[in-house]
């Protein structure tokens, strides 16, 4: 990456503050455009869910993963927990969802508990051998009284689908019998699947991020305090495909002594570690034993570091210094929060990172693990807190006494809760992947570059002023 006419900036810049220009380019699609990283973590898309309880689940992990992203278990959560997520998101399927599913004597109540849970928007009604004999949708529900049984309300007219049908067929069978999704059956006519229109498409256009033996990916998250080595090793045996070393302030003792531990146990996996903002620091990180460095502190949307303590650094300016000092070591950097735009992410990328690192972006949809509410407007959105706040704390010291945990709740950094409203037009992280990988592809093409590493060499970025960012912006309406 270069900046526009040789012109280096003499201040640190937010993604805001810059822009890439155009160059000459021989690529003929954007569909050309390769988006997998080489930083070890498998993914074919380079976007990585933050390690935010709010954000990081089973569901969310299952399905960033099947469109090529990986997700990064909270650190916060128990062991004996995030061993039975990694093993049910490896059992998933690379094609079809997870269903909802109910039987026919269950209530309307019941159904609309569990449909805001997944982004297909619908509950399979099966019976006692696990066949399906019904679909209910929000729509069905609506107007019903909550303790109405299923079996009134569903539609029986199904259209099924074999597993293992290509999904370009399993398109044309929904398209021709104008279905908008179906459930998919084994052999025996039981129910392991449910298959939207969308989905079909989207796996024509994404790759799954599959380890070594085409299961889904998962990440989890270590702290430094405690026995590290310990947890990190029993991670690692729970069959994570990344570990990351986390902990707000990552240029410190305690992290290059975990940092160490867990590379004393040779993982056989790549480790992350986090968060600095420094060439130090990535380059103490590194020769610590990361082999890829977290970048940012104070740009995450849940974060008041920065306001609280005058601590952290524009994020673009961040990336940029740390990817060159990783570059030169061999090693890779993810970018960690401040993206809120598609452009925020093809401009870390530009910066050098490998991967970039999305939280609350990712609060307010259909994945997270968090109950879907109401506001007194009827819009839909979901609770989202920072990790140093304290209702994180809270959670992280629940085996400390009463009196420690007292005093650590004096001291949190972080907004403790937060309504990230779910876009009617794209509600599930997946129309936000599309969004984002739309984006990225063509800013690819835009820079001539076929690959995100060509993207990063290829790079020509301006830095502008406020109104030049908001030259930038769509009207909604006119002026």
């Amino acid at each position: 990456m270069r900046f526009l006419n040789g012109l280096e900036p003499t201040h640190d810049l937010t993604y805001s503050d810059v822009f890439m220009v155009p160059s000459r380019s021989a690529l003929g699609s954007r569909l050309s455009v390769d988006l997998s990283t080489d930083d070890g973590s498998g993914t074919t898309i380079p976007i990585v869910v933050a390690n935010m309880t709010a954000v990081a689940g089973r569901r969310m992990a299952e399905t960033i993963a099947r469109r090529g992203g990986i997700t990064v278990i909270p650190q916060d959560i128990p062991i004996d927990v995030i061993t039975d997520v990694v093993e049910w998101v490896k059992k998933r399927h690379l094609l079809h969802d997870t269903p909802i599913t109910l039987t026919p004597h269950d209530t309307v109540g019941d159904a609309l508990n569990l449909l805001p849970k997944r982004a297909h928007g619908a509950v399979i009604i099966v019976d006692w051998d696990n066949r399906p004999v019904g679909v209910v949708t929000e729509a069905d529900c609506h107007g019903v009284d909550m303790f109405t049984q299923l079996s009134q309300v569903m539609s029986a007219s199904l259209l099924t689908l074999p597993t293992g049908l290509d999904p370009r067929a399993a398109f044309d069978s929904l398209h021709e019998g104008r279905h908008r999704l179906a459930p998919v059956v084994d052999g025996d006519g039981r129910l392991v699947g449910i298959l939207t229109r969308t989905g079909a498409l989207r796996a024509t256009l994404y790759q799954p991020a599959v380890d070594a033996q085409g299961r889904l990916r998962i990440a989890a998250a270590v702290g430094v305090n405690g026995d590290v080595a310990a947890k990190a090793k029993e991670l690692v045996e729970a069959g994570i495909d990344v570990l990351v070393v986390d902990t707000a302030h990552g240029h410190q003792e305690k992290m290059i002594s975990a940092l160490k531990a867990v590379r004393a146990l040779d993982p056989g996996i790549p480790v992350a570690a986090g968060n600095v903002v420094t060439a130090s620091g990535t380059r103490d990180l590194i020769e610590a034993g990361a082999d890829i460095v977290k970048v940012g502190v104070g740009p995450g949307a849940m974060c008041t570091t920065r306001m609280m303590t005058g601590v952290g650094r524009p994020q673009f300016s961040a990336v940029l210094e740390c990817s060159t000092e990783a570059r030169r070591l061999g090693r890779h950097v993810w970018a960690d929060g401040g993206v809120r735009h598609p452009r925020d992410v093809a401009l870390a990328l530009a910066a050098g990172a490998a991967n970039v690192m999305i939280g609350s972006w990712f609060a307010g949809t259909y994945e997270s693990p968090g109950d879907a509410h109401t506001d007194a407007n009827g819009r839909r959105y979901k609770e989202n807190y920072g990790m140093a706040s304290a209702r994180a704390v809270r959670f992280r010291t629940a085996d400390d006494s009463p009196f420690e945990r007292a005093r650590k709740a004096l001291f949190e950094e972080g907004i403790s809760t937060s309504r990230m409203y779910l876009d009617p037009v794209r509600p599930s992280v997946e129309d936000q992947i599309d969004a984002i990988v739309a984006g990225l592809r063509s800013a690819c093409t835009y820079a001539g570059a076929a690959n995100l590493e060509e993207l990063h060499e290829r790079a020509i970025v301006g830095v502008q002023s406020s109104s030049g960012y908001s030259e930038g912006m769509p009207l909604h309406q006119s002026w």
